[in-house]
């Protein structure tokens, strides 16, 4: 699914006709996340979002289970698995199993972590007590399933909530009014005044506000400089790649925006690539579509297309481990 772009105005036609459904769904998931859920036997951190679409869940659960590794715990990550057929729960094996299996987003998390997919929360988390002390769990924030000790929300600080209206009106899940009170800390990522005001609004409901930013990974970036590049990316806001790239001092040429978890069909591939090889551009994606296009491109392909790799940083790294350790028992005397 692509976001439409009106969810990003602050008045549309299209939003204010939608409305009346957004005011519904924003309701039905409002008393979803209230309930209560099912205990695991591991502490659960949560990492998830207000809206729908991309905020950079993923990276931050990475850096979320390192921390959480140099503090002395063993984490394990629980994935819904979108865009995978594998219903779980099962644990993720990178050399035996692909994106379309297990979606794209588990793939990069087994480099970290041991990952398990499971579209049952609560049998997820009992496989995960086999192979770790903690669970990060991918996303998951409405979902009501299992009782969460730490409730991480992710905010683009570009977007923030964008139009502020719920689905199919806007991007929000459910009223941010109604969200916050189950939520422990929301983690703003980037600068921008549409997160600032969500960081207002948290903290005035008394929830901590921690602020990061996406760093692209120093030796790629020192490669891509001054090249001019074709960039290409099947994810929730493609125009936070561009970005990236050009913050690396890459020339974008041109872009090719895909929906979010695109899968490439040979086709694509070979399209992408005759017009970079045509335009003398180097064509450029994201880990996450990188993961995707394995399954598809010959390694001949492979080797034509560059990635960019991204990593979370936390501005007050003293107050993020403090929020760990308070709330999953992660730190330890």
């Amino acid at each position: 699914m692509r976001a439409p772009a009106f969810w990003w105005r602050p008045h549309s036609l299209p939003a204010t006709l939608l409305a009346p459904l957004g005011w519904i769904y924003g309701a039905v998931t409002a008393r979803r996340m209230a309930r209560a859920g099912q205990k695991a036997s591991l502490p659960v951190v949560c990492i998830g979002n207000f809206v729908a679409g991309g905020a950079g869940k993923t990276p931050t659960a990475i850096a979320v289970a390192r921390d959480l590794a140099a503090l002395g715990r063993r984490p394990v990550f629980l994935s819904r698995g979108y865009g995978g057929s594998l219903a779980g729960p099962v644990v993720v094996d990178p050399a035996v199993h692909a994106a379309d299996e297990c979606g794209d987003e588990p793939l990069l998390l087994a480099r970290v972590a041991p990952v398990v997919v499971a579209t049952d929360r609560a049998a997820g988390a009992a496989l995960a007590a086999r192979h770790g002390d903690v669970i990060v769990m991918d996303d998951g924030l409405q979902n009501p399933t299992l009782q969460k000790d730490l409730r991480l929300a992710v905010v683009d600080g570009e977007s923030g909530v964008g139009n502020g209206a719920c689905v199919p009106a806007g991007p929000l899940r459910a009223p941010l009014a109604r969200q916050l009170p189950h939520v422990d800390a929301v983690i703003v990522i980037g600068a921008g005044s549409a997160g600032d005001r969500v960081a207002a609004q948290a903290a005035q409901a008394g929830v901590d506000v921690l602020r990061a930013r996406l760093e692209a990974d120093a030796t790629v970036a020192g490669r891509l400089a001054g090249r001019s590049v074709l960039a290409f990316a099947g994810i929730g806001r493609p125009e936070k790649f561009w970005a990236s790239l050009d913050r690396a001092g890459a020339r974008v040429t041109a872009t090719r925006a895909f929906p979010d978890h695109h899968a490439y069909a040979s086709a694509e591939i070979a399209g992408l690539l005759g017009e970079a090889s045509a335009k003398g551009l180097l064509a450029v994606t994201t880990e996450k579509d990188w993961v995707r296009l394995a399954g598809v491109a010959t390694p001949d392909q492979m080797s034509r297309i560059a990635v960019l790799p991204v990593t979370l940083a936390f501005a007050d790294e003293t107050g993020r481990n403090r929020l760990l350790a308070r709330f999953s028992g992660a730190a330890r005397p």
